[in-house]
């Protein structure tokens, strides 16, 4: 096994309207979640994944099971408790491309995630461990579950990815968002933060200054993405600017998941900081061409035609 990760998913509920909810009556249903986007992103590429979280005995918590188990996710970790509720959410596409994000999720059933539930023993089989930042803001319990994990993938020699991946709406406050995130933070090889993720953690606004900052002994690598402008990466030996890879934007939510998945399969495969961040560019610029969070994620194929500049794939066969 090559890669481990663990947090909540979450059934989406969207539609295809540029409409206010409260006029919307049909949506899809689909699935999302940082760390299982992260997950099928990495299984799309041919790698093998882990993924544990604590899911509903209700029929959302049976679909998200059977969804990220089908990509061939081994998810013999994954507990069930009849005492809370799969979270679900609801995404909201208005005009000129703002989208509106509204959570079900408070005491759900992945919140309820325990540190006594960690198997350590599992983890060992692993080369990296994947964390965010949103699963410590779920709970006290959920916070105690990433620190032990994190304690116990330094000792067991696993390399530490961290996306900050902040999510506001389940924080109290600014300042407890900080402390927690620069904790993890210090304790990764690689952190991958957004510009503002970035300028919240060091209080700097300019990606070589982020990246800077954060470039404590002990971190391999930073890598502070800017959207549509690229990225900035940076490691004691090498730094620089990552172009964009064109992309037409259709749904931007999951393009963070995409690039850290490009990004860990870049660093499987042992390649450079620079080409593990062009891995990133290319998927995320795939990702967001396609509405969902995980249905325009590539195969290793197709990423590597978006990679070599060979734009075929997006023209019609017959």
């Amino acid at each position: 096994m090559e890669v481990v990760t663990f947090g909540e998913s979450m059934v989406l509920f969207s539609s295809d309207k540029n409409l206010p909810l409260e006029y919307v009556h049909q949506f899809n249903k689909q699935m999302a979640g940082a760390e299982s986007n992260v997950a099928i992103g990495l299984a799309k590429l041919g790698h093998r994944v882990g993924w544990f979280s604590k899911l509903g005995e209700d029929p959302f918590g049976r679909y998200l099971l059977h969804q990220i188990r089908g990509y061939g996710i081994d998810t013999s970790r994954c507990r069930h408790t009849g005492d809370a509720p799969t979270g679900v959410y609801f995404k909201e596409q208005r005009s000129h491309g703002k989208t509106q994000v509204y959570y079900y999720r408070r005491h759900s059933a992945a919140s309820m995630m325990h540190p006594d539930e960690l198997d350590e023993a599992y983890l060992a089989g692993f080369k990296i461990l994947h964390i965010t930042g949103i699963t410590p803001a779920l709970s006290p319990d959920c916070l105690a579950l990433t620190r032990k994990a994190v304690g116990s993938a330094k000792k067991l020699g696993l390399k530490i990815v961290f996306d900050p991946n902040v999510r506001w709406k389940l924080w109290d406050s600014e300042k407890a968002a900080k402390e927690i995130l620069l904790e993890l933070a210090g304790s990764a090889d690689y952190i991958l933060p957004g510009l503002d993720e970035g300028e919240l953690l060091t209080g700097c606004t300019q990606p070589e200054d982020i990246a800077s900052a954060l470039l404590k002994p002990g971190v391999a690598g930073v890598v502070v993405k800017l959207g549509s402008k690229g990225a900035y990466f940076q490691s004691e030996q090498h730094s620089g600017y990552m172009a964009p890879f064109p992309a037409e934007e259709v749904d931007p939510v999951g393009a963070g998941d995409a690039f850290a998945a490009g990004f860990i399969s870049g660093l499987l495969q042992g390649e450079t900081l620079e080409q593990a961040v062009c891995r990133a560019s290319a998927m995320g610029a795939i990702a967001v061409s396609v509405n969902g969070d995980v249905e325009g994620l590539p195969n290793e194929a197709e990423l590597l035609r978006m990679i070599h500049g060979d734009q075929d794939y997006q023209n019609v066969k017959r």
